[in-house]
């Protein structure tokens, strides 16, 4: 009967409860437990169980770059970076309330590592995410409008809580980027979040897209409720392995 009790929970997809009831069975202390108690303990299990796999299931939809996290972020480093500020963006009220984040600053002083640490976090916290650089990114819209896929990609990323546009500036945008990207975050405008980085200042993004009215209309959406984290200093790239080594991250 045990096993046919197994069997059912595993069919049922109860593999947290199953487990937790095996560990229960082998357990003798867990016999002096009330009826409730040990049905508390495997419904927490089984709670637990299902929120692990959602987690681990939106980082995997979420292709960050690397692994990151807000806990690992390195302070020790003078670039400029609002302790403060991170700690009240780990909450994640940002993406409830719809806001955006610009991070800026030059090559090496973490961005990308930023960037991926507050969608890391996102997900945590139960929302979507993806990643993508720039070329990447545009690159993929560029696919998609030459192959009739182009709506079904703009629904896809209208629905992602928070999107990250990684490095972005580095190339002037044409002008089909600057249609296609100003697509992308009308459809996001006060309903979604977005995440984006680049080397450039956040003042100089205006000249960066080009055409004065396009441009317009994008920074509006961009800067319309968000947050700035304007990072300067020296490059961190030739410490990194030294952090790595003492267990920070390298960002």
């Amino acid at each position: 009967m045990r096993e046919q009790t197994f069997d059912k929970l595993y069919s049922l997809k109860l593999h947290g409860l199953a487990q937790a009831l095996q560990e229960q069975i082998k357990n003798p202390e867990a016999a002096s437990l009330s009826f409730e108690d040990r049905l508390a303990i495997l419904v927490d299990a089984q709670w637990l169980w299902r929120e692990n796999r959602a987690v681990t299931s939106r980082l995997r939809k979420a292709r960050l770059k690397m692994p990151a996290s807000m806990e690992d972020i390195n302070y020790r480093h003078q670039r400029q970076l609002d302790k403060s500020m991170m700690r009240s963006l780990a909450s994640c009220d940002w993406v409830k309330q719809h806001h955006n984040i610009t991070i800026s600053g030059a090559s090496g002083l973490g961005k990308t590592y930023l960037c991926c640490a507050l969608l890391e976090q996102a997900c945590r916290k139960g929302y979507t995410a993806y990643y993508a650089s720039a070329p990447k990114f545009f690159r993929q819209l560029a696919i998609g409008y030459a192959d009739g896929s182009f709506d079904r990609i703009l629904s896809k990323l209208a629905k992602v809580d928070v999107l990250g546009v990684d490095d972005w500036g580095l190339a002037p945008l044409s002008e089909m980027e600057r249609r296609h990207f100003l697509e992308v975050m009308d459809d996001r405008g006060g309903s979604r979040s977005t995440v984006l980085t680049s080397q450039f200042p956040v003042d100089n993004w205006h000249d960066l897209i080009g055409s004065p009215t396009l441009a317009d209309a994008v920074m509006e959406r961009i800067l319309s409720n968000s947050y700035r984290l304007a990072l300067s200093g020296e490059t961190m790239r030739p410490v990194k392995k030294a952090l790595q080594a003492s267990g920070k991250e390298g960002a």
